[in-house]
């Protein structure tokens, strides 16, 4: 029968039809997509970035996260996503963040290491929790006074390998102001705001400690008990690369210092201290003088505190949102997870003024 003696009925019949077998033509084509068909499971591309996350590290940086790091740009988002599943699985009740930036952190700073970047993010948290003096309410603006007493700044310029420079300077501390835990604060809050950079989560920090003028009665209120807790959080609870410690003008009593820092340091880092005394040269063959304040013999001008102070204060809007906001009472993790070496909140404050002043003075 010819389609022009078809009944209207029979005519919509056929052209159903018709339309049928080309959509399942199509469909078949799609399932066998040579594209698709022809790559095994190994040769397909590593999955896209999504959109959240931007990479804004160099070539020279990338090259270099490669060969310090184990980091594989092609794989990156799938190894941050196996740190993700990680905590959605082991530790479903950790209160964290599980954005791609905030993660790489943890990954970087462990060298992709699956294990122990998840050990190093939850005891990121446990630190946070277990000195509720130095992480509550952690924020610029609670701190202005540690900023502008100059206790610590970091430097405009990078040393050579790309650190950035956290200049401390102890002796800027009146202990009748405010306790030590503020300039514990400060610290962790300089740290907070560097290792948001992707430069820094590469390349690591160094750190250059002035201890002129630090007398005995100073230094006794860094007992062992606050040094244990800051060491812990240094080495086994927050992200970051300590590259190098120089110290300069360091007076005899920071042999008693040292003494007690020491037994908490892995060998790692001890080896990473450097200390100078008063021989700036010493220090100029670690830091050139190009990327030095005049302070320490340097040709970069004098020593500026304000460009970071403001740096900081104008970060105040994102401590507020991670640090100032109320928290579940506990995390069941956090609970079964023992916080690095020293870091115990229960633990017995050791560091009687009369123990700590028998160390120092046992370096006269």
């Amino acid at each position: 029968m010819s389609s022009a003696g078809l009944s209207p009925h029979h005519a919509g019949l056929l052209f159903l039809q018709g339309s049928w077998e080309l959509m399942s033509e199509e469909s078949d084509s799609l399932r066998t997509s040579p594209s698709a068909a022809s790559l095994s499971e190994s040769e397909l591309p590593p999955p896209p970035a999504p959109a959240g996350y931007v990479c804004s590290l160099t070539e020279d940086l990338v090259a270099k996260a490669r060969e310090e790091l184990q980091e594989k740009p092609e794989w990156r988002l799938r190894d941050v996503q196996a740190l993700r599943d990680m905590v959605r699985k082991e530790c479903p009740n950790l209160s964290t963040s599980l954005e791609d930036a905030f993660l790489l952190r943890f990954l970087r700073a462990r060298k992709f290491d699956y294990d122990r970047a998840l050990q190093l993010l939850i005891n990121y948290h446990s630190c946070r929790r277990s000195w509720p003096e130095v992480f509550n309410n952690l924020r610029p603006s609670a701190l202005k006074e540690v900023l502008a007493s100059g206790f610590l700044t970091v430097l405009p310029h990078t040393d050579p390998r790309g650190c950035h420079i956290l200049c401390l300077r102890p002796d800027r501390w009146i202990p009748s102001n405010y306790p030590i835990t503020e300039n514990i604060r400060a610290i962790y809050l300089t740290l907070e705001k560097l290792i948001q950079s992707e430069e820094t989560q590469v390349n690591g920090i160094v750190i250059l400690a002035d201890y002129k003028g630090v007398s005995l009665s100073k230094a006794s209120h860094f007992g062992p008990f606050i040094a244990k807790k800051v060491i812990g959080i240094l080495q086994d609870g927050f992200p970051i690369r300590i590259k190098a410690v120089h110290v300069v003008n360091e007076p005899r009593i920071f042999k008693g210092i040292f003494a007690i820092i020491k037994p908490f340091l892995k060998e790692k880092i001890a080896n990473r201290f450097f200390l100078h005394g008063s021989d700036l040269n010493s220090l100029h063959s670690n830091l050139p003088r190009n990327i030095l304040p005049k302070e320490y013999g340097g040709t970069a001008g004098e020593l500026d505190i304000t460009a970071w102070n403001a740096a900081l204060l104008a970060s105040e809007e994102d401590f507020v949102r991670e640090f100032c906001q109320p928290g579940p009472p506990c995390d069941s993790i956090l609970g079964q997870a023992l916080p690095p070496e020293g870091l115990s909140s229960e633990a017995p404050c050791d560091d009687s003024m009369w123990a700590v002043k028998s160390q120092l003075y046992s370096c006269y």
